[in-house]
């Protein structure tokens, strides 16, 4: 079965930012009950990054667009949409999308924050360029991903602690070569298991104001058994939904680009699949979960390392916290200045 062309809108350039301190499984276990052999183990991850007390959502989110920008080769000025995709902004409001705008100098267009936690990428990616698609004034639009996912996390709670890092990964989105760029995309939701990843603090449910000081529903809750069932269940479904909307199979797929949530997830994902691990780019082992941005960083340090070739079938796919899913197809191909999909 061939895939269909895609819609002339491309990943023209994309880029990422990492937190500067880096933490190795031997030293968070000095203050957990856990060994690192057994973080390796039940999730494959080796360190994670970590932001400092100054850091911010927004200066990491510009370091990232900056460089994806440079790789897009294009100007601040010449971007009309930016779309931010966090749960960690710096602020409740304004948006993020905002400070990104400020920091950057653009001017004028279109703004919007995102949440769709770990999937919000993916759903950025595909809501700015169903917006390109609908309204030929937009040349480019720039899609952030960024967590400080350390800044809702309980040192002491390994079921959270063992997983979780910060950074930030951006895509500028341009106008192509016909035929290449995003074919198809396909969502679900499973709101079944909608408690069972969570920050409440700060919402109108359990609002900030009158406390004495930090409470239990500031940080981040976890049942990582039913994340799992939830993945195992839903996200290669979603995968082979965009691959149906684009008249095309899961043989089809020359690379894959999966939320970095667990090594072994993805593993296993892939594998159910009748794919394997040659046909995708994992960094969770050495950056760790760093949420919405967790593709973003991937599919940057794919184009890095030339893994990613002009004319390749390639899908990003995530799962977020809810459940929802998301998964796109896209064909790489070169775009403006940098090489996209």
């Amino acid at each position: 079965m061939s895939l269909r062309a895609g819609s002339g809108v491309c990943i023209a350039g994309v880029g990422h930012h990492l937190a500067g301190v880096v933490e190795d499984n031997e030293t968070l276990c000095r203050n957990l009950e856990v060994t690192p052999a057994w973080i390796l183990e039940k999730t494959g991850i080796k360190r994670r990054y970590l932001a400092a007390p100054d850091d911010t959502a927004s200066a990491f989110a510009v370091q990232a667009a900056t460089r994806a920008m440079a790789g897009a080769g294009i100007a601040a000025d010449q971007i009309d949409m930016i779309v931010a995709c966090t749960f960690s902004a710096d602020y409740t409001f304004p948006p993020l999308s905002a400070k990104i705008h400020k920091e950057l100098g653009v001017r004028g267009g279109q703004i919007f924050d995102l949440q769709a936690n770990c999937a919000g990428f993916v759903s950025g990616l595909t809501a700015a360029s169903d917006r390109m698609a609908a309204d030929p004034s937009v040349r480019h639009a720039l899609v952030v991903g960024v967590e400080l996912n350390s800044r809702y996390i309980d040192r002491g709670d390994a079921d959270s602690v063992i997983y979780h890092s910060d950074g930030a990964g951006a895509a500028v989105l341009s106008r192509g070569a016909a035929g290449s760029g995003i074919v198809a995309s396909a969502f679900h939701t499973d709101s079944s298991n909608y408690e069972a990843v969570r920050v409440r603090g700060g919402g109108s449910s359990f609002p900030a104001m009158g406390r004495a000081g930090p409470a239990d529903s500031d940080v981040m809750e976890l049942n990582g058994l039913a994340t799992w069932k939830q993945a195992i269940t839903h996200l290669p479904a979603v995968v082979k939904a965009a691959l149906g909307k684009a008249d095309g199979e899961l043989s089809d797929v020359d690379f894959f680009v999966f939320h970095q949530a667990n090594y072994n997830l993805i593993d296993y994902i892939v594998r159910k699949m009748g794919a394997d691990l040659s046909r995708t780019y994992t960094n969770v082992q050495e950056i760790g979960n760093t949420g919405a941005a967790s593709v973003a960083i991937a599919l940057s340090e794919a184009v890095e390392r030339d893994l990613i070739q002009p004319g390749a079938t390639v899908v990003l796919a995530a799962v977020g916290a809810g459940f929802n899913f998301g998964a796109s197809v896209w064909r790489w191909a070169p775009a403006g200045a940098g090489r996209g999909g």
